[in-house]
């Protein structure tokens, strides 16, 4: 399945895949647990030890249930998807690249370095989140950027796939992840976000994190000599960028 690679700040190719970047970045916290859509995944936060000491061997884990009707619907289209479309699609290579290009495309975000985003994201959606960042305080900017290792949690959401009047063939994929930020946010605008005393480094120092959502649509046309490219249509960070 060939998916757009990122280099830099700019889309160069579409003949590799998202998950061949970044591989020397490789998370720091344990995940686990099956996919699920809603509600979002419970986690367990690092306890303190006898004397007030943060047990380093303790991690944050991740688990959920999955919906059984939405589980087999997915894959339902992910098989439409392989038999009509792409032989070579697997959702978890697919999850894998979604994940790094929203790491990526989060940073310019934080940054409004939106000139990068051409190519990587929808044009008319860069003219929306353009207005939207130029009205948002430094922190909140902060908070959008997420590091590989700060994604706790990604699960595919919403699939469709959808014919235009022209002939045109397109199919999305909402994806949906969870991750950690030590910016600073103020309580009454953060209601419902979870926090968690995390561990971090070879002391154990505990750092306060605030849980975040986000969702991104990956959609790619797959009408016959059009390049094989997915882009993004959506980008919402909960409590941040709605």
């Amino acid at each position: 399945m060939a998916l757009p690679v990122l280099r830099g700040c700019h889309r160069v190719s579409s003949t590799l895949k998202i998950t061949r970047l970044f591989l020397n970045e490789s998370p720091v916290l344990n995940r686990g647990g099956r996919p699920r859509l809603t509600p979002p995944p419970a986690l367990r936060p690092f306890s303190s030890a006898a004397g007030g000491q943060q047990n380093q061997n303790q991690k944050v884990m991740v688990f959920g249930i999955p919906n059984p009707f939405i589980w087999v619907r997915t894959r339902m289209y992910y098989f439409l998807i392989r038999v009509y479309f792409d032989k070579e699609f697997r959702i978890e290579e697919f999850s894998e690249g979604a994940k790094q290009a929203f790491s990526h495309v989060s940073r310019l975000l934080s940054k409004c370095q939106l000139d990068a985003l051409e190519g990587l994201v929808a044009k008319d959606l860069i003219g929306k989140l353009e207005e939207k960042l130029n009205l948002m305080p430094s922190n909140y900017k902060k908070a959008l950027s997420v590091e590989p290792e700060e994604i706790m949690y990604t699960t595919p959401g919403d699939v469709r796939i959808y014919y235009h009047d022209d002939g045109r063939t397109f199919v999305s994929i909402l994806m949906r992840f969870w991750y950690l930020t030590s910016a600073r946010l103020p309580e009454d605008t953060m209601e419902g976000t979870r926090v968690f005393q995390v561990a971090l480094g070879e002391e154990g120092k505990a750092e306060t994190k605030r849980l975040l959502s986000a969702n991104y649509e990956f959609q790619r046309e797959f009408t016959k000599g059009v390049a094989p490219a997915w882009t993004i249509t959506r980008i919402e960070h909960s409590k941040l960028l709605d």
